[in-house]
C-alpha cells in the first residue's frame, strides 16, 4: 500500500498551512511608552541642570539685591518646563493633566508684589521638585528600557507599562494642579467681580434716587422759600401759602430720605435684629405674610443684611408678579448655616434665567458662599430656599 501525496490542487483553500502575515510585535501604545522612557534621560538631564544651576545661583545671590528676583524668574521658568513635561506625557503616555491657572502678574500692584506672588507659587516649586527627583529615575528607566530592547524584548511591553505607570503617577502628583484649589481660585475671581458689579450698581441706584427724588425736592424747596422771602413784605398771604407748600415739600423729602435709608440699611435691622426687620418688610407686602424666625442669637451684621435684602426682594416679587393670596417666611439656623425659606401660593413659573431678579439674588448669595434654590412649577406654589454661612456677631465686633 502506497501513501498518496496530495497535489497542489488539493491544498486547503482557506490557507491554514500558510505563514501568518508580517506585523509589529508591539502596538502603538507600547512604542510610545518606550519612546517616553528612552527620552527620560535627556529630558531629566535638562531639568536637573536647570533646577540645580538656577537654585544654586539665586540662592547664593540672595545676599545681594538680585537674588530674590532671580529666584522668582527661576520659578516662572520652571512653570514653562512643567508645561513641556505635561505636553510630553499627554502625547506619549495619554495622561490628561489640566494646565494650572496662570499667575495674575498683570494685576499685581507693583514689582515687589509680583515678585512675592512668583516666590510663593506652589506650581513652580513642585515642578522644581519634579526636576530634581527625575534624574535618577530617568537614568534608571533609560538603562532598563535600552537593555530590554536587546535582552528582554519578549517581556518588554510589561516592563514598559510598569515603568510608564510610575511616570504617570509622578506627573499627576507633582505637575497637576490642585483641583480644589483651582476651582476655589476661579470661584473667588468670579465672586469678586460679582461683588464689585453689585456694589457699583447699588451706588448708581442710590445716586439716581437722590438725584431724581430728594435732591430735586430740596432744590424746589429752596426756590420756593426764596420766592416766599421776597414776597414776605409785599404779599404776606402769598408768602404764607408758599411757606405752607414748602413745609409739605420738606415732609415728602424726609419721607424719601427715610425710604432711601431703609433701602441702604434699615434702622430696625440694626436696633432690633432680623425678626423685627422681616416683620416690618412683610407688613408692606400686598400679600399677607407670616414670618417665623427661630434664632437664638444674631448673625454677623453682613450676613444679617444680606438675609434681610434677600427676603425683601423676594417679597417685592411676590407683590408684583405672583398673584398669590398668602405667603410665608421662615428663618432658622442649622449648624453653621443660616437658612431662609420663602413660600407663596401664586401662579409659579419663577426662573433663574440670566437677567432676572432671581438670577441676581443667586449671584449675590454665591459671592458669599451661599446657595439659592428656586422650586416654582407652573401653576405654583413657589418655594425659594436660601442658605448663608453663619458667623457669630461677636466675631466681627
Amino acid at each position: 500500500m502506497t501513501a498518496r501525496i496530495p497535489s497542489a490542487e488539493a491544498a486547503p483553500a482557506d490557507g491554514d498551512d500558510r505563514l501568518p502575515p508580517a506585523r509589529f510585535a508591539f502596538d502603538t501604545h507600547t512604542w510610545k511608552e518606550i519612546a517616553h522612557l528612552l527620552a527620560n534621560l535627556p529630558v531629566s538631564l535638562l531639568g536637573f541642570t536647570y533646577a540645580t544651576a538656577a537654585l544654586v545661583t539665586s540662592g547664593t545671590l540672595t545676599v545681594t539685591v538680585i537674588g530674590f528676583p532671580l529666584l522668582a524668574a527661576t520659578l516662572l521658568g520652571a512653570r514653562v518646563l512643567g508645561r513641556l513635561e505635561r505636553g510630553r506625557a499627554r502625547a506619549l503616555l495619554g495622561v490628561r493633566v489640566d494646565e494650572p491657572s496662570p499667575l495674575p502678574l498683570g494685576r499685581g500692584g507693583g514689582l515687589l508684589q509680583r515678585m512675592w506672588m512668583a516666590l510663593k507659587d506652589p506650581v513652580g516649586w513642585r515642578t522644581l521638585l519634579y526636576d530634581f527627583i527625575r534624574l535618577p529615575w530617568g537614568i534608571c528607566t533609560f538603562v532598563i528600557t535600552f537593555t530590554s530592547l536587546f535582552v528582554l524584548w519578549p517581556v518588554l511591553p510589561f516592563i514598559a507599562r510598569g515603568l510608564s505607570n510610575v511616570d504617570r503617577v509622578m506627573v499627576r502628583g507633582l505637575l497637576s494642579p490642585s483641583d480644589e484649589l483651582e476651582r476655589r481660585i476661579a470661584e473667588l475671581e468670579s465672586d469678586r467681580g460679582i461683588v464689585v458689579d453689585t456694589a457699583a450698581a447699588d451706588l448708581r441706584r442710590i445716586e439716581r434716587d437722590l438725584h431724581d427724588g430728594a435732591q430735586a425736592r430740596l432744590v424746589n424747596l429752596a426756590m420756593g422759600l426764596g420766592l416766599a422771602k421776597e414776597k414776605l413784605l409785599e404779599d404776606p398771604d402769598s408768602a404764607a401759602a408758599m411757606v405752607e407748600e414748602a413745609h409739605g415739600e420738606v415732609k415728602l423729602a424726609l419721607q424719601e430720605l427715610r425710604d432711601l435709608a431703609r433701602g441702604i440699611h434699615p434702622a430696625v435691622l440694626t436696633d432690633r435684629g432680623l425678626d423685627a426687620a422681616l416683620s416690618s418688610v412683610a407688613s408692606r407686602c400686598t400679600v399677607p405674610v407670616k414670618v417665623t424666625a427661630d434664632l437664638e442669637s444674631r448673625p454677623a451684621a453682613a450676613i444679617e443684611g444680606i438675609a434681610y435684602f434677600t427676603v425683601s426682594e423676594l417679597l417685592q416679587n411676590i407683590s408684583k408678579h405672583s398673584g398669590a393670596r398668602t405667603a410665608s417666611v421662615d428663618v432658622w439656623r442649622s449648624a453653621d448655616r443660616l437658612l431662609i425659606q420663602v413660600r407663596d401660593d401664586g401662579r409659579g413659573g419663577a426662573r433663574l434665567d440670566a437677567g432676572s431678579g432671581m438670577h441676581g439674588l443667586s449671584e449675590r448669595l454665591g459671592a458669599v458662599d451661599g446657595l439659592f434654590v428656586v422650586d416654582s412649577p407652573a401653576g405654583g406654589p413657589t418655594t425659594v430656599t436660601a442658605e448663608l454661612p453663619w458667623r457669630d456677631r461677636t466675631e466681627t465686633s
